[in-house]
């Protein structure tokens, strides 16, 4: 795509590297294109607004301008909240510089593809761009829909040229950890339905001595395409032993579906890492487009859900005992992609086992060629401070001091449903749970419009320690909970 060669020209501004110099327009089209189950459905238009980290930005260059796109209205005073986490700006100056876009169609549909079906929508925002075309599409992901936005509107995109999508899913993770040469669990990817997964568990028998084995459908998202099932040897199972031996991370789906979308869909099979402890690292990429590869993050990941396998959130900080020799294989990694074309973010996620004499084997597990649960905490941090990765401590430094934070989308209860995103941020202010801007330290919210919608919010709790953090964090649940309680 023509378009993209613009990137080199921009590349040294981008996101937060960004700095007074030409005029810079930024679209956030925060679509979702992935496949999620319909009963997510009411809460996907909020998370359209994670990423109003980007408001900030406007302070940061007064040549900059957003066009922040959402499907529903966002409650007006959210704007209001993020602005007043960078105290000492004209907010009015800085609301000039913001323009933001509803659809008011909240249907469980991707937004991109919702901005393409209405021209008069394209017109408008190909005008807020201006004609000078200097502009830059940031969405959630990049599929054909966003693709054919760029183009509409003339400019380039922050993401994966949608051809080079299948190196992002659990059969191209799994064949370029191995052309990368990093340490990979063992399995079968590739596998094209039902008959090759019986196929595969026999193979996968002989070659581990795991007890069991994780099941993932290639395009499956937070955990909910994965199965988790004892290995049966080298025997080769029937249909109905297989459905019957398959544990669910998603319990809301049945078996036989499951095993219909991997029909669909294929995937891959590998054995479940053990250890004396187990860790679910993750570390964060950007790849540009001259072929250099960018370490921005690691994160320890916090997962939940029946078996483990569900994301619910991240701590920054990886751990010290093995987030450095995390950093090679990532970049061997991002060398590989690189190679391949990939442009734009990138994450690799691992299981962390520790061995019987304490130290950790470090297996590479999946690609997110894509913006991720642990992106926004991140950049966040950067827009809120000064913070610079130091790639030798694996950390985020600010004012001298190594940054901490613990961040989820899912700070959530059932009572919380009963608070508006009004109320929401009447508590944020009546109980301190601000953002200091001269210790760097304090809480910034996010998915305010899911509160009444699903009883859940999300937060970056940022501290100079993981304890500080930490009780940033719990400050911020108690208040919700004591404002909910009977």
């Amino acid at each position: 795509m023509l378009l993209q060669e613009q990137l080199r020209d921009q590349w040294g501004t981008m996101i937060f590297g960004i700095a007074d110099g030409l005029p810079t327009t930024l679209v956030v089209v925060a679509s979702d294109s992935l496949y999620l189950p319909s009963r997510f459905a009411p809460v996907v238009p909020a998370y359209e607004e994670r990423y109003l980290f980007v408001l900030l930005l406007l302070a940061r260059s007064k040549l900059t301008r957003v066009v922040y796109v959402t499907s529903s209205p966002m409650p007006p005073r959210l704007v209001d909240y993020f602005f007043g986490l960078i105290p000492g700006h004209d907010k009015a100056e800085l609301r000039q510089r913001l323009t933001v876009v509803s659809l008011s169609d909240s249907s469980f549909r991707p937004l991109s593809q919702k901005i393409l079906e209405r021209p008069r929508v394209v017109d408008r925002l190909r005008k807020l761009v201006g004609p000078e075309r200097r502009g830059l599409l940031v969405p959630f992901i990049t599929s054909e829909l966003e693709a054919r936005l760029a183009l509409e509107l003339g400019i380039p995109v922050y993401g994966l040229d949608p051809s080079l999508a299948h190196l992002g899913t659990k059969t191209g993770s799994r064949q370029t950890f191995t052309e990368a040469g990093v340490d990979v669990a063992v399995g079968v990817e590739g596998l094209r339905g039902v008959e090759d997964l019986r196929d595969a568990l026999a193979e996968i028998g002989q070659g581990t001595q795991s007890e069991k084995v994780i099941v993932k459908i290639d395009d499956g998202v937070m955990g909910m395409g994965n199965a988790v099932m004892p290995l049966p040897g080298k025997r080769r199972l029937d249909v109905e032993e297989l459905t019957q031996l398959l544990e669910l991370e998603d319990r809301a789906q049945s078996k036989e579906s499951f095993l219909e979308r991997f029909d669909q869909n294929g995937g891959v099979v590998e054995e479940l890492l053990t250890g004396s402890a187990v860790r679910s690292p993750s570390v964060q990429l950007r790849i540009g487009p001259w072929g250099d590869v960018e370490v921005l993050s690691t994160h320890d990941q916090i997962l939940g859900g029946p078996l483990g396998q569900t994301y619910l959130g991240c701590r920054f900080p990886a751990a010290a005992e093995y987030s450095r020799d995390l950093v090679e294989p990532s970049l061997a990694v991002g060398r590989r992609l690189a190679h391949q074309g990939v442009v734009g973010p990138a994450s690799i996620d691992y299981v962390s086992t520790q061995r019987t004499d304490g130290t950790w084997r470090n297996s590479a597990v999946e690609i997110n060629l894509r913006h991720g649960g642990t992106t926004h905490p991140a950049l966040t941090l950067q827009a809120l401070t000064d913070a610079a990765y130091d790639a030798e401590t694996g950390e985020l430094v600010s004012r001298g001091h190594a940054k901490h934070y613990i961040a989820t989308d899912h700070l959530e209860h059932p009572r919380f449903a009963c608070l508006t995103p009004d109320d929401l941020l009447d508590l944020i202010d009546e109980n301190g749970l601000g953002w200091d801007h001269e210790t760097h330290t304090g809480v910034a919210f996010h998915l305010a419009s899911a509160i009444a919608i699903s009883g859940q919010v999300g937060v970056t709790a940022i501290g100079d320690s993981d304890q500080q953090a930490q009780r940033l964090y719990d400050s911020a649940n108690d208040a919700l909970v004591t404002a909910t309680a009977d």
